[in-house]
């Protein structure tokens, strides 16, 4: 797919850079809660501690990433130009901030005024910024692939929100609601609906164009992100309606489309013209290589779940030798391990390498817009190093090892887990903020050329 970059429409540099420096802390903030709780985490998926990193993942590190570069790619890549962006994104960021520390602790204290009060900023920043999009996207064809998905991911998070709000309705006493069931439904359209489906819109333009392979197949471009919307809104009728076989038979649809996701662009990666494999390479295969483990972990499951009475003997001696056998045969054990996978090792580990082309790019891109005679803006490689990159995600991918050998029933390892994760976050943190002062030394430098 040919994509067309109009960068003279992109916005003032503080829009996205705001939420792109805020998502490492979020991502300290889970290491932190990971090195306090220590085992407790990965017991169950249910604990509170356990919920309060899943959505300081979810909203505080996925989340204002995404928003930060929808911020980019709307206008650029889109020609979706947004009134106000950088008002616009200052109240965003501000409200999602605020939403997801205060869901953190909600979950962690079991407060309702807290519930209530999160579900109202972060309720108020998505809707704020899908309105925003949804009016700049007006009246744009669907001739790329890329904006059609935007547009879905966007009725994905939509959906999301409402079914989040439900939750927070119920967990705040407001009114009855089926917890678990709703539960599963709002994070299955949080993570494919909506990240699936946007990361799926975004590879299409940052794997070709920044790893240098051939364009994703067609028929895929064209179906994909209709198809998984689709079979999630068939799964979630049918599961409301408390048809369980059908609904999870549609579930495992939706995991195989994720898999298929990720062997296409695993293979499109190894028919790179790079020679050598840089940091965002690296961390892109990580990462479906991460989600493409999970989507086999889900559907063996799901078979053998489903198989019941008639489970093979080697499923029935490995669950009677496993240490807390009631999770893995309720699922519960493995859907925590599935978890840690596509939260920790497929989304923030693709999100990591996508920071280090964004960034530098729009580091370059606003520097050069700035003009200056005898300032040239800086090239990409010179505003954040290949070696600095590459310590900082092998660091994230220790950390990603850790924690699924924690999931996986080796719980001790979740301390290591923990620390390794919050010493990579840092360094992401401390990479970003080196190449927003290469940006303003730009500045500086251009402003002194221009006076004299």
């Amino acid at each position: 797919m040919a994509v067309i970059l109009s960068l003279e429409q992109a916005p003032p540099f503080a829009a996205p850079l705001r939420f792109f420096l805020t998502a490492p802390l979020f991502g300290m903030a889970v290491a932190a809660l990971v090195v306090v709780s220590g085992e407790e985490l990965f017991a169950s998926r249910w604990t509170p501690a356990a919920l309060a990193a899943t959505h300081l993942i979810t909203v505080g590190f996925m989340l204002q990433i995404m928003i930060g570069a929808l911020f980019q790619l709307l206008p650029v890549v889109a020609g979706a130009q947004m009134r106000r962006p950088l008002a616009t994104a200052r109240v965003v960021h501000a409200l999602l901030a605020a939403g997801a520390l205060l869901l953190a602790a909600a979950f962690l204290t079991q407060q309702a005024q807290l519930f209530v009060l999160a579900g109202a900023l972060l309720g108020g920043g998505v809707l704020l910024f899908v309105t925003t999009a949804l009016f700049a996207l007006r009246g744009l064809g669907a001739d790329s692939a890329s904006v059609r998905d935007i547009r879905r991911a966007l009725f994905g998070l939509t959906v999301t929100l409402a079914f989040g709000l439900m939750l927070v309705g119920g967990l705040a006493g407001a009114f009855a609601v089926p917890l678990p069931q709703v539960a599963d439904i709002h994070l299955s359209w949080g993570l494919v609906g909506w990240g699936g489906v946007l990361l799926a819109g975004v590879a299409y333009v940052v794997v070709p164009m920044f790893q240098l392979t051939p364009s994703f197949p067609g028929w895929f471009e064209r179906h994909f992100s209709l198809a998984v919307l689709v079979f999630l809104i068939a799964w979630s009728v049918l599961d409301l309606a408390g048809w369980s076989l059908a609904a999870r038979l549609f579930a495992s649809v939706v995991a195989l489309a994720g898999g298929v996701l990720a062997a296409i662009t695993l293979r499109l990666q190894t028919q790179s013209k790079r020679a050598k494999l840089d940091s965002t390479q690296q961390c892109w295969r990580f990462a479906m290589g991460s989600a493409l483990a999970a989507a086999i972990l889900w559907l063996t499951m799901s078979a053998l779940v489903l198989a019941g009475d008639s489970r093979p003997a080697w499923f029935s001696s490995l669950l009677e030798e496993t240490p807390a056998p009631t999770q893995f045969v309720d699922g519960s054990g493995w859907v925590l391990l599935c978890g840690v996978l596509v939260l920790v090792g497929a989304f923030m580990t693709a999100m990591n390498g996508m920071l280090y082309k964004i960034v530098p790019f729009l580091v370059w891109l606003h520097a050069r817009n700035a003009g200056g005679r005898g300032t040239p803006a800086p090239n990409m490689r010179q505003v954040l190093g290949e070696p600095l990159m590459l310590r900082q995600a092998r660091t994230h991918f220790l950390a990603c090892a850790l924690l699924v050998l924690a999931a996986f029933g080796v719980p001790f390892l979740a301390l290591a887990g923990g620390v390794a994760l919050f010493v990579a976050q840092a360094l992401l943190l401390a990479n970003l903020l080196k190449a927003a002062g290469v940006y303003r030394r730009h500045l500086r430098a251009s402003m002194a050329a221009a006076a004299a």
